[in-house]
């Protein structure tokens, strides 16, 4: 459809529903994603979903018939459906089924006041096209009141989303010179209007040296603009007005778009404190990725350990282990005398001392015993030589002749 002049959104009828479109006629080459508001019986479509003036519509009285399209889109979850008007065929795809569902409901409710019966949605959702009917039926019976028009209008005006890219915010002297000493950046720009409501446009061209020229660009009061010359040339938006100069004077205009330089390298200026020179330095580029936290250790609660028992020392006589060699001797060979180990034991084993008779007087040992004694390594010479009495070797003597003769 041709572009109307816009309204903003504040001065639209009432919107049953909105949301992004990718709208298709017969006159555009590809789909634009277009964000869509059913306002009364028209859709209204807008650039973005912030925008307040719409850039195209499209009249629902003209609606015929309302069908699926059930050809496969590149996005799997998508759903198509078509609009068939009076002068041409439109299709638009929808982001998926349902809300193709609510798009054709909310179309066909409004277009011809009643819920449709192929409606495949709940029942919540039917409900609201029952109060989107009610409410068409109430703004149709009341008269179309055009809103009024305000009086203290700002100079900057609610436009599409974005200025054009060669907007500056600088005077009729100011634009001059800046075309002239960044000729190579473009000679047209857009630049606020010395009527405070307005705009202008500036070129520069070479005709045996500069020659600099500017037009008005009024606002309308219905919305839109208009190209202010003898002929005067209506414009949507501002975007439509410098897409107008470029392509009537075969794209000789050339908008003028500075690109802003962004610096490529983080630096800082860091004074040194013992001579107080400036210096420029560069931010490090290596970027050290943060460590996590340590785990957290899991407390160990101690286990008592058992109290070892208590060694109890037992005291060695030398009856038991004369006991165990007298059953080996009776059951083995006459043998030699065992003899005595050259290395003394760490601890001796003193055989046990008999109790004094009574009326035994004490008879002191000898002196050498007790040379002896001071001398540790005789005491243990001796204890070990003398650890086995004289009778016990003669005894054991006597029995190992006996054997020896009763085995002869």
């Amino acid at each position: 459809m041709a572009k109307r002049a816009a309204r903003e959104r504040t001065q639209l009828p009432t919107c049953y529903y909105e949301g992004y479109l990718e709208k298709r006629s017969f006159k555009d080459k590809a789909s634009r994603k277009l964000w869509t508001c059913l306002c009364g019986n028209t859709l209204f479509f807008f650039n973005e979903k912030r925008d307040t003036d719409y850039i195209e519509k499209l009249d629902l009285s003209g609606l015929i018939s309302i069908t699926d399209d059930n050809s496969q889109d590149r996005n799997l979850d998508a759903a198509r459906f078509n609009l068939q008007m009076k002068n041409g065929n439109i299709k638009f795809t929808v982001p998926n089924a349902e809300a193709r569902e609510l798009w054709k409901g909310f179309i066909h409710s409004v277009a011809e006041l009643s819920v449709p019966s192929f409606a495949n949605l709940l029942p919540g959702q039917i409900h609201m096209l029952k109060e989107a009917i009610e409410k068409e039926k109430e703004r149709i019976q009341t008269p179309d009141v055009p809103p009024p028009v305000p009086t203290n209008s700002s100079p900057y005006v609610r436009l599409q989303s974005e200025m054009p890219a060669c907007y500056h915010n600088v005077s009729r002297l100011e634009a001059e010179l800046l075309l002239e000493r960044e000729a190579k950046k473009g000679n047209l720009l857009l630049r606020p209007g010395s009527g405070g409501n307005s705009f202008a446009v500036t070129t520069r061209q070479d005709l045996d040296g500069p020659v600099f020229r500017h037009y008005r660009v009024t606002r309308k009061h219905d919305g839109g603009f208009v190209i202010d010359v003898d002929n005067p040339v209506p414009c949507p938006t501002l975007h439509d007005v410098i897409n107008y100069l470029v392509e009537n004077t075969d794209r000789v205009l050339i908008p003028f778009i500075i690109e802003e330089a962004y610096e490529k390298n983080i630096s800082y200026i860091r004074s040194d404190n013992e001579n107080g020179e400036k210096s420029v330095q560069q931010a490090s580029s290596n970027l050290v990725p943060p460590t996590p936290p340590p785990k957290p250790v899991a407390l160990r609660i101690p286990t008592p350990e058992p109290e070892a028992e208590p060694f109890i020392e037992e005291s060695e006589y030398m009856n038991d282990k004369l006991d165990g060699k007298d059953k080996k001797t009776k059951n083995s060979p006459a043998a030699p005398l065992p003899e005595p180990e050259k290395n003394a034991p760490k601890k001796a084993i003193m055989p046990p001392i008999p109790a004094p008779r009574k009326g035994a007087s004490f008879v002191s040992p000898p002196s050498s015993t007790c040379s002896m004694n001071s001398d540790p390594k005789l005491r243990a010479l001796s204890d070990c030589r003398g650890q086995i009495p004289i009778a016990t070797l003669s005894e054991l003597k006597l029995k190992l002749e006996q054997k020896a003769r009763s085995q002869e």
